[in-house]
Protein backbone atom coordinates (compact mmCIF):
# COMPACT_ATOMS: atom_id res chain seq x y z
CA UNK A 1 0.00 0.00 0.00
CA UNK A 2 2.85 2.36 0.90
CA UNK A 3 4.61 1.75 -2.41
CA UNK A 4 1.37 2.33 -4.34
CA UNK A 5 0.89 5.71 -2.64
CA UNK A 6 4.51 6.62 -3.37
CA UNK A 7 4.02 5.51 -6.99
CA UNK A 8 0.90 7.67 -7.44
CA UNK A 9 2.47 10.75 -5.84
CA UNK A 10 5.69 10.28 -7.82
CA UNK A 11 3.68 9.86 -11.03
CA UNK A 12 1.86 13.14 -10.46
CA UNK A 13 5.10 15.01 -9.72
CA UNK A 14 6.91 13.35 -12.63
CA UNK A 15 4.05 14.27 -14.99
CA UNK A 16 4.22 17.90 -13.81
CA UNK A 17 7.97 17.87 -14.48
CA UNK A 18 7.52 16.54 -18.00
CA UNK A 19 4.75 19.03 -18.79
CA UNK A 20 7.01 21.82 -17.51
CA UNK A 21 9.74 20.70 -19.90
CA UNK A 22 7.31 21.02 -22.81
CA UNK A 23 6.80 24.68 -21.85
CA UNK A 24 10.55 25.28 -21.94
CA UNK A 25 11.05 23.33 -25.17
CA UNK A 26 8.20 25.16 -26.89
CA UNK A 27 9.51 28.57 -25.80
CA UNK A 28 12.93 27.78 -27.24
CA UNK A 29 11.83 25.97 -30.40
CA UNK A 30 12.37 28.97 -32.67
CA UNK A 31 12.06 27.01 -35.95
CA UNK A 32 8.31 26.84 -35.32
CA UNK A 33 8.03 30.62 -35.47
CA UNK A 34 10.43 30.90 -38.40
CA UNK A 35 8.16 28.49 -40.28
CA UNK A 36 5.06 30.45 -39.26
CA UNK A 37 6.49 33.71 -40.59
CA UNK A 38 5.84 32.39 -44.08
CA UNK A 39 3.03 29.95 -43.31
CA UNK A 40 0.93 32.63 -41.58
CA UNK A 41 2.12 35.35 -44.00
CA UNK A 42 3.29 37.59 -41.16
CA UNK A 43 5.37 39.71 -43.55
CA UNK A 44 2.10 40.86 -45.14
CA UNK A 45 0.88 42.24 -41.80
CA UNK A 46 3.89 44.48 -41.16
CA UNK A 47 6.28 46.53 -43.25
CA UNK A 48 9.23 44.28 -42.39
CA UNK A 49 11.12 41.51 -44.14
CA UNK A 50 11.56 38.03 -42.69
CA UNK A 51 15.02 38.69 -41.24
CA UNK A 52 13.88 41.81 -39.40
CA UNK A 53 10.88 39.95 -37.99
CA UNK A 54 13.19 37.16 -36.81
CA UNK A 55 15.51 39.67 -35.11
CA UNK A 56 12.67 41.20 -33.11
CA UNK A 57 11.27 37.78 -32.23
CA UNK A 58 14.70 36.50 -31.14
CA UNK A 59 15.16 39.49 -28.85
CA UNK A 60 11.81 38.71 -27.21
CA UNK A 61 12.64 35.02 -26.72
CA UNK A 62 16.08 35.91 -25.33
CA UNK A 63 14.42 38.28 -22.87
CA UNK A 64 11.92 35.63 -21.73
CA UNK A 65 14.72 33.28 -20.68
CA UNK A 66 14.75 33.05 -16.85
CA UNK A 67 18.52 33.60 -16.86
CA UNK A 68 18.31 36.86 -18.85
CA UNK A 69 18.73 39.93 -16.62
CA UNK A 70 18.54 42.83 -19.08
CA UNK A 71 15.67 45.02 -20.22
CA UNK A 72 13.52 44.29 -23.25
CA UNK A 73 14.35 46.52 -26.20
CA UNK A 74 13.15 45.60 -29.66
CA UNK A 75 15.59 46.39 -32.49
CA UNK A 76 13.03 48.13 -34.70
CA UNK A 77 9.71 48.24 -32.86
CA UNK A 78 8.31 50.75 -30.36
CA UNK A 79 6.77 49.52 -27.12
CA UNK A 80 4.37 51.13 -24.64
CA UNK A 81 4.84 51.00 -20.88
CA UNK A 82 1.83 48.67 -20.65
CA UNK A 83 3.48 46.40 -23.21
CA UNK A 84 6.71 46.39 -21.21
CA UNK A 85 4.82 45.47 -18.03
CA UNK A 86 3.00 42.66 -19.84
CA UNK A 87 6.25 41.09 -21.02
CA UNK A 88 7.61 41.29 -17.47
CA UNK A 89 4.51 39.36 -16.38
CA UNK A 90 5.06 36.81 -19.16
CA UNK A 91 8.69 36.40 -18.13
CA UNK A 92 7.60 35.77 -14.53
CA UNK A 93 5.35 32.94 -15.75
CA UNK A 94 8.30 31.27 -17.47
CA UNK A 95 10.42 31.78 -14.35
CA UNK A 96 7.67 30.06 -12.36
CA UNK A 97 7.70 27.09 -14.74
CA UNK A 98 11.49 26.97 -14.48
CA UNK A 99 11.26 26.63 -10.70
CA UNK A 100 8.50 24.03 -11.03
CA UNK A 101 10.58 22.06 -13.52
CA UNK A 102 13.66 21.83 -11.30
CA UNK A 103 11.78 21.20 -8.05
CA UNK A 104 9.66 18.42 -9.56
CA UNK A 105 12.73 16.94 -11.25
CA UNK A 106 14.55 16.40 -7.96
CA UNK A 107 11.46 15.17 -6.09
CA UNK A 108 10.38 12.75 -8.83
CA UNK A 109 13.95 11.53 -9.30
CA UNK A 110 14.06 10.45 -5.67
CA UNK A 111 10.72 8.66 -5.98
CA UNK A 112 11.71 6.95 -9.23
CA UNK A 113 14.99 5.67 -7.80
CA UNK A 114 13.19 4.28 -4.74
CA UNK A 115 10.55 2.50 -6.84
CA UNK A 116 13.02 1.14 -9.39
CA UNK A 117 15.12 -0.34 -6.59
CA UNK A 118 11.92 -2.04 -5.40
CA UNK A 119 11.28 -3.31 -8.97
CA UNK A 120 8.01 -1.36 -8.93
CA UNK A 121 7.67 0.06 -12.43
CA UNK A 122 3.98 0.96 -12.32
CA UNK A 123 5.00 4.60 -11.83
CA UNK A 124 5.85 4.79 -15.54
CA UNK A 125 2.43 3.43 -16.51
CA UNK A 126 0.65 5.86 -14.18
CA UNK A 127 2.64 8.79 -15.56
CA UNK A 128 1.98 7.70 -19.15
CA UNK A 129 -1.77 7.56 -18.50
CA UNK A 130 -1.76 11.01 -16.87
CA UNK A 131 0.19 12.48 -19.76
CA UNK A 132 -2.07 10.83 -22.32
CA UNK A 133 -5.11 12.35 -20.62
CA UNK A 134 -3.53 15.83 -20.65
CA UNK A 135 -3.63 16.39 -24.46
CA UNK A 136 -7.11 14.87 -24.64
CA UNK A 137 -8.35 17.41 -22.11
CA UNK A 138 -6.65 20.26 -24.00
CA UNK A 139 -7.33 19.33 -27.60
CA UNK A 140 -11.13 19.25 -27.33
CA UNK A 141 -11.60 22.91 -26.22
CA UNK A 142 -8.81 23.96 -28.62
CA UNK A 143 -10.67 22.46 -31.56
CA UNK A 144 -14.04 23.81 -30.46
CA UNK A 145 -12.99 27.42 -29.79
CA UNK A 146 -9.29 28.22 -29.46
CA UNK A 147 -9.95 31.97 -29.26
CA UNK A 148 -12.11 31.48 -26.16
CA UNK A 149 -9.50 29.27 -24.48
CA UNK A 150 -6.74 31.72 -25.42
CA UNK A 151 -8.66 34.66 -23.95
CA UNK A 152 -9.62 32.72 -20.82
CA UNK A 153 -5.99 31.79 -20.22
CA UNK A 154 -4.94 35.44 -20.32
CA UNK A 155 -7.71 36.47 -17.93
CA UNK A 156 -6.59 33.79 -15.47
CA UNK A 157 -2.83 34.22 -15.87
CA UNK A 158 -2.68 38.02 -15.71
CA UNK A 159 -4.05 40.48 -13.17
CA UNK A 160 -4.45 43.30 -15.70
CA UNK A 161 -5.59 43.79 -19.28
CA UNK A 162 -2.21 44.89 -20.64
CA UNK A 163 -2.22 41.79 -22.83
CA UNK A 164 -4.81 43.54 -25.00
CA UNK A 165 -2.23 45.24 -27.20
CA UNK A 166 -2.89 48.23 -29.42
CA UNK A 167 -0.97 47.62 -32.67
CA UNK A 168 -0.34 51.35 -33.04
CA UNK A 169 1.67 51.48 -29.79
CA UNK A 170 2.78 47.83 -29.55
CA UNK A 171 3.21 46.54 -33.12
CA UNK A 172 4.89 43.39 -31.77
CA UNK A 173 1.37 41.96 -31.55
CA UNK A 174 1.24 41.93 -35.36
CA UNK A 175 4.26 39.62 -35.32
CA UNK A 176 2.55 37.24 -32.89
CA UNK A 177 -0.78 36.16 -34.40
CA UNK A 178 -3.12 33.97 -32.39
CA UNK A 179 -2.61 31.04 -34.74
CA UNK A 180 1.08 30.98 -33.83
CA UNK A 181 0.12 30.42 -30.19
CA UNK A 182 -2.24 27.67 -31.31
CA UNK A 183 0.70 26.00 -33.03
CA UNK A 184 2.70 26.33 -29.80
CA UNK A 185 -0.12 24.63 -27.90
CA UNK A 186 -0.24 21.84 -30.48
CA UNK A 187 3.52 21.38 -30.18
CA UNK A 188 3.11 20.93 -26.43
CA UNK A 189 0.35 18.37 -27.03
CA UNK A 190 2.60 16.46 -29.44
CA UNK A 191 5.51 16.48 -26.97
CA UNK A 192 3.33 15.28 -24.10
CA UNK A 193 1.93 12.51 -26.31
CA UNK A 194 5.45 11.42 -27.26
CA UNK A 195 6.43 11.36 -23.58
CA UNK A 196 3.39 9.21 -22.84
CA UNK A 197 4.20 6.69 -25.56
CA UNK A 198 7.85 6.45 -24.51
CA UNK A 199 6.92 5.87 -20.86
CA UNK A 200 4.38 3.19 -21.74
CA UNK A 201 6.94 1.41 -23.91
CA UNK A 202 9.51 1.73 -21.12
CA UNK A 203 7.04 0.27 -18.63
CA UNK A 204 6.33 -2.72 -20.88
CA UNK A 205 10.04 -3.30 -21.47
CA UNK A 206 10.90 -3.16 -17.76
CA UNK A 207 8.07 -5.55 -16.87
CA UNK A 208 9.13 -7.94 -19.66
CA UNK A 209 12.74 -7.84 -18.47
CA UNK A 210 11.72 -8.35 -14.84
CA UNK A 211 9.48 -11.33 -15.64
CA UNK A 212 12.18 -12.86 -17.84
CA UNK A 213 14.79 -12.42 -15.11
CA UNK A 214 12.52 -13.93 -12.45
CA UNK A 215 11.76 -16.88 -14.73
CA UNK A 216 15.45 -17.57 -15.17
CA UNK A 217 16.08 -17.74 -11.42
Amino acid sequence: MREKIIAIITSIIFAIFLISTTVKITLNFRPLYYFDIEYLKITEEVDMDKEEIKRNYDVLIDYLQPSYKGELEFPSLPMSEEGRIHFVDVKNIFIFFEYVMWITLFISFGGLIYLIIKNDYIVFKYTAIMLFAFPLILIIPFLINFNYVFTLFHKIAFTNDYWLFDPSTDPIILLLPERYFMHCALLMVVLVTIYSIILMLLYRYLIFRYVKRKGAE
